[in-house]
C-alpha cells in the first residue's frame, strides 16, 4: 500500500498515477516528483516517451502531500512565501519522511531493490529528489533533476546527515538558459556543491528554454537512466 504522512492527526496517502511496463515485467522503478503548483499528472505522461529506452520499467508520478494555495488544483511538496531564505531547507527536510515511506512502499510493491529506483524530479520536485535521493540509507541507481536546486542550509545552520560522496549515485542536471523561476545559476551552484562533496554530476542546458523540458532534455534524461540501470545503448537513440 502507499506510505502515509501525519498531517496534523490526519494519516494522509501519497498516490497519484502510474504506467506499467511495456514489457509487462517490472525490472526497475522511475518515481516523478512534480513541481511547485503542480501534481503527478504533470510528469507521468514522460514515462510514455521513454518506454522504447526504458520497457521494464514501471513509472509512478506520486501528488505531492500538500495543497497549494498558488494553485486551485495543484499541490506542493512544502509551502513557498519567496520571502524566507530558511523555508527551502525547513522545506525539504519536513517533506523528506513521507516521500521516504513512500519509496519504500513502491520498491516493497514491485518486489525491487534500491539499486532499481531512479528518482525524477521537476523544480520543487528537484529539491526533493536531490535532498532524500542522496541521502536514503540505500541510494537510487540514478537521480534527474529538471528546472530545480540542490538545497542547503542557511548561514548558521548545520546539516546532520550531510552529502556523503561513497555510495552517491550519478546525477543528471537539466536546465532551461531562459529559466525564469529558478535561474540557471542554480544548475551551476547546484553542480559545484555536489563537486565540492564529492559527487559528480552531469549537465545539460537546454538554449532558449525557459522553466519546463525540451525534447533535448527528455532525451538525456532518459538516455542517462537507461546507463545507469546498465541497459544497452537504445537502437533508437
Amino acid at each position: 500500500m502507499p506510505a502515509g504522512f501525519l498531517a496534523g492527526d490526519t494519516m494522509t496517502r501519497i498516490d497519484g498515477p502510474r504506467l506499467l511496463p511495456r514489457s509487462g515485467k517490472v525490472r526497475q522503478l522511475v518515481v516523478f516528483l512534480h513541481g511547485y503548483g503542480a501534481n503527478g499528472d504533470d510528469l507521468i505522461e514522460i514515462g510514455r516517451e521513454w518506454q522504447d529506452w526504458l520497457p521494464d520499467t514501471a513509472f509512478v508520478a506520486p501528488h505531492a502531500p500538500e495543497a497549494c494555495q498558488a494553485s486551485g488544483f495543484g499541490r506542493q511538496w512544502f509551502a513557498l512565501t519567496f520571502r524566507d531564505p530558511g523555508e527551502r531547507w525547513r522545506g525539504v527536510n519536513h517533506a523528506a519522511p513521507s516521500l521516504d515511506d513512500f519509496l519504500d512502499a513502491e520498491l516493497e510493491r514491485h518486489g525491487l531493490g534500491a539499486d532499481r529506483l531512479a528518482l525524477v524530479g521537476f523544480s520543487q520536485g528537484t529539491m526533493m529528489a536531490l535532498h532524500v535521493g542522496l541521502r536514503r540509507n540505500a541510494r537510487p541507481a540514478a537521480i534527474v533533476g529538471y528546472s530545480g536546486i540542490l538545497v542547503t542550509p542557511p548561514a548558521g545552520v548545520e546539516d546532520p546527515s550531510g552529502l556523503s560522496a561513497p555510495g552517491a549515485p550519478p546525477v543528471l542536471l537539466v536546465h532551461g538558459e531562459a529559466d525564469e523561476v529558478i535561474p540557471v545559476d542554480g544548475l551551476l551552484y547546484s553542480g559545484e556543491t555536489l563537486a565540492a562533496a564529492g559527487i559528480a554530476s552531469q549537465w545539460h542546458l537546454s538554449l532558449r528554454v525557459g522553466h519546463g523540458i525540451d525534447r533535448g532534455g527528455l532525451r538525456h534524461g532518459g538516455l542517462f537512466l537507461a546507463s545507469a540501470f546498465g541497459l544497452p545503448f537504445p537502437a533508437s537513440a
